[in-house]
């Protein structure tokens, strides 16, 4: 089993259809989706439509949940970003169409998944202790095991934070795999390619080392990350995918 697991597309399609491509390339047998799916990027149906054609398995994220339940009209933007926000909500709801919000009120928070070495793997947009807090790179061991609570799980897979890691703490493996759609800034200034493997092994390595500001989210790169069994071991490969020339 060769899990290919992303999160935070926020509607970006064209950086969900380079990150698909790639993976296509590379080969995996299941995608697994960590949440945020289309807001509030400017493709939040052909996102969807990707990922129901590819047979994600998606987990509800926060803004997943605002598009299918946020009574807009009892909010009150104290700004014009949030007015601006609060305008692309709407819009976005009617692209989706209710069909469509009806589904995503009704995705679960965390989706579960037995290991072939025996372990479990949740699948969740925050954290197992509050699926709507994410997981971050810079928490101290105490506040990441607060997020884990008593959950049973052996390996996290998460998002919410937008910056990839991979590190044990308490004898579970969290990987955040970062985002597709909002990732803050570029690896690296030379990324070339179809992908830059950035790391691949057995054992945690920490956070992704990244450098070189992008101007806008959606551009310079997307992440991913392929998750799989070797010889009884969990195998991470965490990759960038340069976007503007094969998105």
């Amino acid at each position: 089993m060769r899990l290919l697991c992303v999160s935070d597309i926020h509607g970006h399609a064209d950086a969900l259809a380079a990150v698909l491509a790639t993976a296509e390339r590379r080969g995996y047998t299941q995608l697994l989706v960590a949440g945020d799916l289309c807001f509030p990027g400017p493709k939040p149906l052909e996102t969807w439509r990707r990922l129901t054609q590819a047979k994600a398995v998606c987990v509800q994220g926060v803004s997943d949940r605002a598009l299918a339940t946020l009574d807009i009209h009892n909010v009150r933007p104290r700004s014009e970003h949030e007015r601006a926000r609060l305008d692309r909500l709407a819009q976005t709801r009617t692209e989706l169409g209710e069909l469509i919000l009806a589904r995503l009120a009704r995705l679960s928070p965390t989706y579960r998944l037995p290991l072939e070495d025996g372990g479990e793997l949740v699948l969740v947009h925050g954290s197992p202790a509050d699926p709507l807090e994410p997981i971050s790179h810079d928490m101290t061991d105490e506040e990441v095991l607060s997020l884990l609570g008593d959950d049973p799980a052996d390996v996290v897979i998460c998002g919410g934070s937008h910056v990839p890691f991979d590190r044990m703490v308490g004898g579970v493996r969290i990987i955040n795999v970062g985002s597709v759609g909002e990732a803050p800034c570029s690896m690296r200034s030379d990324v070339r390619g179809d992908a830059d493997r950035v790391r691949v092994g057995a054992r945690p390595s920490g956070e992704l080392v990244r450098s070189g500001a992008v101007s806008t989210y959606g551009t310079g790169h997307a992440d991913a990350t392929f998750v799989e069994i070797r010889a009884g071991e969990l195998w991470v490969e965490q990759v960038v995918v340069p976007l503007g020339r094969a998105a």
